[in-house]
């Protein structure tokens, strides 16, 4: 189902996937590609449990990538929460700043290569930034950015120069590239839908956890999405409980953050890409997931 020759990395030294490839050379066929926005705590996960398998075969769904940063308790993702997500039938998880918040991604990451962190991190850091997906008889690249603006924490390269690079390397394997920009600004993002319009089949945003309603396809064939949503509670702080929020406003107190089950969610987008990878068209995605009942507490680090 992998690209071989991405190199991945592992405590510093680079190592190569070693799955068999045989790089795609003729036309695309259409795609019909779902990118599920931000999944959020043990509610997010249920929403692709309950909704991810009826949503693929009503919209004729070819591949899935979901944003994992905060599948774990709203943070990060953790190993067994991305391999469940993986056996549900996403393709490709991408993440962002929190990618690393659990200990066992560290390591797990550099084995699972459906798992993507940012590309742009720091030379050295384990996994990859960039993987090509085999989809029927073709192929799917997928990208990983972070954006500069917001995350002090990260000491990134800058994602404008890192894209031209990887866009080099992946234009050998397929026409239809999907990025995923997890940025903090919308002027980032709309820079970089401007930048990459005509030289990949869509830039969709993330990190804001926020659906908006811009969702179109630029000149260039190039379908843009400045916030694709959140996976989870929508009568929610971005998922979490907004009396906890509030309070950390009120004090500038730390308290732990919990995920709620209110009005929960499936959201995202959809791009159709013809022939040549191009877009040809754009639908946002909203899918009510009932719950009565759940196992989850809200306490815990693995919700």
């Amino acid at each position: 189902m992998f690209s071989s020759g991405i190199a991945g990395v592992a405590h510093g030294r680079s190592e190569r996937i070693t799955e068999a490839f045989d790089p795609w050379k003729g036309p695309c066929t259409p795609l019909r590609i779902l990118y599920i926005g931000e999944i959020v705590g043990s509610p997010g996960v249920y929403c692709i449990k309950t909704k991810l398998a009826e949503l693929k075969e009503e919209r004729s769904i070819d591949f899935v990538i979901a944003c994992g940063d905060g599948a774990t308790g709203g943070f990060g993702i953790g190993k067994n929460h991305s391999i469940y997500l993986h056996k549900l039938g996403v393709d490709s998880i991408t993440s962002g700043e929190c990618i690393y918040y659990k200990k066992d991604m560290v390591t797990h990451i550099v084995k699972a290569s459906y798992v993507l962190r940012p590309a742009n991190y720091p030379y050295g850091n384990p996994g990859r930034g960039w993987n090509v997906f085999r989809v029927q008889e073709q192929s799917v690249g997928v990208v990983n950015l972070l954006g500069q603006s917001g995350f002090n924490r990260v000491h990134l390269n800058n994602p404008f120069l890192m894209i031209e690079s990887i866009l080099e390397k992946i234009s050998t394997e397929t026409k239809t590239v999907i990025v995923d920009f997890h940025a903090t600004t919308t002027a980032e993002k709309y820079t970089m839908f401007y930048y990459l319009d005509g030289k990949v089949s869509a830039v969709l945003g993330s990190h804001t956890k926020v659906l908006t309603a811009d969702a179109r396809v630029f000149p260039g064939g190039t379908a843009v999405m400045a916030g694709t949503g959140r996976t989870g509670s929508q009568y929610s702080v971005g998922g979490l409980e907004p009396e906890i929020e509030i309070r950390k406003f009120l004090t500038q107190i730390h308290e732990q953050s919990r995920v709620t089950w209110k009005n929960l969610e499936l959201q995202g987008v959809i791009v159709e890409t013809n022939e040549e990878g191009k877009a040809v068209g754009v639908e946002i995605v909203r899918e009510a997931c009932e719950v009565e009942d759940h196992e989850g507490t809200g306490h815990s680090q693995e919700d």
